[in-house]
């Protein structure tokens, strides 16, 4: 059954001007984008499991949709698990690299890229809006140090990052599942910790953000608890907004709304306690 998707349809007689939507309707079998993101890179191969995200479906503009096209071959890394990143062929550098983890439209991500053309960013989300959005951003800035990963992060931790590879780990405002029966779908729990802190090397920094104060209590609780990683508030707790990290649209709609965002910001120790289930560094 075919899918109405806003994609640029190469004939269309009548030129849209830029930022618009276009219709068009793809045949059965057609990929949405067939030199972009997969839309489901990582197909059967991993086991199933409960997931932080889901995939959300909306409207592509035509800078988003040909900012795909266009750059995914050379910027966009589809998150297969096949295979371990060389992250200095990937960046064409050998630079510190930190990982993102959901970006949304990538507003905030692309400033930080500007500001700091010394870190490279591989940002990772499932939404097509915003990886289209966000290439497009470091397109028209100039900002080669940025790619922009589509997929699920858990396989890009375990299957395709080397162990001590990375100078950071970023999730700002991630999905908070208020709802008790869907903590469980958080992101930040004790396993993933214990993923992650085998990819960080020693150092580096985890900055989380939000604007739930209970998942705020869980991360700082997690994050406290964890042998692999330290807060760097001396007196613990909560973290002031760091300068790097600027304000974003959804943020400044949470503060609007009364919300108070915490930041938390731990690093990870020199020597890494190994937990029972932790995966072997080598994985």
């Amino acid at each position: 059954m075919s899918e109405s998707l806003d994609v640029p349809e190469a004939r269309q007689a009548t030129p849209h001007p830029p930022g618009a939507s276009v219709r068009h309707v793809r045949a059965k079998g057609e990929p949405r984008f067939p030199d972009g993101p997969s839309a489901d890179p990582a197909g059967s191969h991993f086991e199933r499991r409960i997931r932080s995200f889901q995939p959300r479906r909306s409207r592509v503009t035509a800078g988003q949709a040909d900012a795909l096209q266009r750059l995914w071959p050379s910027w966009g890394l589809d998150i297969d698990g096949q295979r371990v990143i060389d992250l200095t062929e990937l960046f064409g550098n050998a630079n510190p690299v930190v990982l993102e983890i959901g970006f949304g439209m990538g507003e905030a991500t692309a400033q930080m890229a500007g500001a700091d053309p010394d870190t490279n960013i591989l940002a990772v989300d499932v939404h097509t809006p915003g990886q289209g959005n966000l290439l497009n951003l470091a397109d028209q800035n100039g900002l080669t140090n940025i790619r922009v990963g589509n997929g699920d992060a858990i396989i890009l931790l375990r299957e395709m990052l080397t162990p001590d590879s990375l100078a950071g780990l970023r999730v700002y405002f991630p999905d908070p599942w208020p709802k008790k029966r869907h903590h469980k779908r958080r992101l930040i729990q004790p396993e993933f910790l214990d993923l992650a802190v085998t990819r960080l090397g020693p150092g580096a920094l985890v900055h989380c953000a939000t604007d739930w104060e209970p998942y705020a209590e869980q991360m700082l609780e997690v994050l406290t608890a964890h042998p692999g990683f330290e807060n760097t508030q001396p007196g613990g707790g909560f973290a002031p907004r760091p300068e790097f990290r600027p304000l974003t649209r959804f943020e400044g709609q949470g503060l609007e709304k009364g919300h108070v965002v915490n930041d938390l910001l731990f690093r990870r120790v020199e020597h890494v306690i190994a937990h029972k289930d932790q995966p072997p560094t080598g994985a």
